[in-house]
């Protein structure tokens, strides 16, 4: 077949085949005998209907249609291959079916025109003697305290209090009757504003602000009626931002006993003999969650430039694939909560979250893309020896190694370190500025409070309610580390 090719965007290649005659009459021929087989006319038994019969009973229309159809999958896989085009997908037709089928004459050459997806066609124009600012996160031995604190609280006797008022830090039993104000300004009873013996912790932010506040002082068997305003954000939009008013009695009140942070207390929230040896496996573990999103940060910086630097045309075919897994995985995630996927997410909700994940799923891809051409230029591989290690240290923690893929474990792993080589090549060779944590953070938050300010979106309630769903699913699946985000480099090497 005499095939021209033709470079589009988006990493796609047109197709301009001419058909040879002799194919389409031998495809026309295939097809027609395979229908006179298998369809069944009356008066005849089947595939022993003559030809012409067979034409006029099935319509010569529809036998033009079947055959032109595989004539042009035919047409489109022999010049991928004739080519040696190296195709993603289902192919695209961009000759008109309608006009093809009229131009179509068993035979007769035809000409089909048609595109593919293939690789991405990426430039990397740096990714090397880069300068980027990270956020240092450092050890702060108060989250020792912080926790060991915790572990007291919860550790905690609740000792009945009848001698005196409540105090913050009190465990308060409360009846309550709760009424919202409405438009005209009165106040009614609302959904769930109502409870008896409720346990309530009395701590800053547990509940609405000024509910706990005012609870603190009243002594048992106390009255009180507290006013407060429902939060701008609360979840219940027909209470957020609105004013109340609970009617509370103290009906018991407990103080908490706190344990002696000693030995015994350690060996009772820990599998360490003494405090001391406690206190030592929690420094060590703060110190390494520091260090590591010390370097999660300088990575993220570096992904980031690096993606700066890319010029990628990607295909709709890898942009819906990711999209899809997505999406996929979101589905995932609210199944493990319970909930009923099937229900939940409609076809409209869905394609919104689709569109939603759409951003995510290209920035994913770029990531992939980036790592996968700086291991490619660098001849980036794996040792086979770190592999084998790898690979036993993970079978070392499983129940039953024999169990395993070990071809897909291979894989996973290969993949893994990889990633792992890849990232540590880019912090040998480019500079990452360390800078307090909160920095960068800080600055980001200011450019998107005025980008904010300057373009108002309004929201409907419909349109809420997906995205309440998408970002609650798409943060819980997306939430990874960078190796995560370029599952695919070691494809792309």
């Amino acid at each position: 077949m005499k095939v021209i090719q033709e470079t589009l965007p988006d990493s796609q290649v047109g197709l301009e085949i001419e058909i040879p005659g002799d194919l389409s009459q031998q495809t026309y021929e295939q097809v027609l005998r395979k229908l006179m087989k298998s369809v069944n006319v009356p008066g005849f038994r089947r595939g022993k209907v003559p030809r012409q019969v067979f034409l006029q009973r099935v319509g010569s229309t529809q036998v033009k249609v079947a055959a032109l159809e595989e004539l042009v999958q035919k047409a489109v896989d022999g010049a991928i291959a004739q080519e040696e085009i190296e195709a993603i997908g289902n192919y695209q037709l961009t000759s008109s079916f309608e006009d093809l089928l009229t131009q179509f004459q068993p035979g007769e050459p035809l000409m089909v025109k048609a595109s593919v997806d293939v690789p991405p066609r990426i430039t990397l124009s740096a990714y090397q003697g880069l300068t980027v600012q990270a956020e240092e996160v450092l050890y702060d031995p108060e989250q020792v305290d912080t926790v060991l604190e915790q572990y007291r609280t919860n550790r905690a006797t609740l000792v009945p209090v009848d001698d005196r008022p409540a105090h913050m830090d009190d465990v308060a039993i409360i009846d309550f009757e709760g009424q919202i104000q409405t438009e005209s300004g009165e106040f009614k009873p609302f959904e769930g504003g109502t409870a008896s013996d409720f346990q309530l912790d009395l701590k800053l932010g547990g509940f609405i602000e000024g509910f706990v506040e005012g609870i603190v002082g009243m002594t048992l068997e106390e009255t009180k009626e507290i006013q407060v305003t429902f939060p701008d954000a609360y979840a219940d939009p027909s209470l957020a931002g609105k004013p109340a008013k609970f009617t509370i009695t103290l009906k018991d009140l407990k103080e908490k006993e706190l344990p002696d942070l000693d030995d015994e207390f350690a060996q009772d929230v820990s599998e360490f003999d003494s405090m001391a040896e406690l206190r030592q496996s929690l420094e060590e573990r703060y110190q390494e969650e520091a260090q590591d999103q010390t370097e999660n940060n300088q990575r993220e910086a570096l992904l980031k430039v690096l993606v700066e630097q890319l010029q990628a045309e990607i295909p709709e075919t890898i942009i819906r694939r990711e999209v899809n897994y997505l999406v996929s995985q979101a589905a995932v995630q609210l199944s493990r909560q319970g909930i009923d996927v099937n229900k939940l997410l409609t076809p409209e909700i869905i394609e919104n979250m689709r569109d939603r994940s759409r951003p995510e799923a290209v920035l994913r891809l770029q990531r992939t893309l980036a790592l996968g051409e700086v291991a490619k230029q660098e001849a980036i591989a794996i040792d086979e020896t770190a592999l084998e290690a790898r690979m036993a240290e993970m079978l070392a923690q499983v129940e039953d190694p024999h169990a395993v893929d070990q071809d897909r474990l291979r894989e996973v792993v290969n993949e893994e370190l990889l990633q792992e080589t890849i990232l540590d090549w880019l912090l040998e060779h480019n500079t990452v500025e360390l800078v307090p944590a909160g920095t960068l953070t800080a600055a980001a938050g200011n450019a998107l409070e005025a980008e904010e300010t300057l373009e108002e979106k309004p929201l409907e309630a419909a349109t809420a309610t997906v995205e309440v769903i998408s970002e609650e699913v798409v943060a819980t699946a997306e939430e990874s580390d960078p190796s995560d985000e370029e599952e695919a480099a070691s494809d792309l090497a």
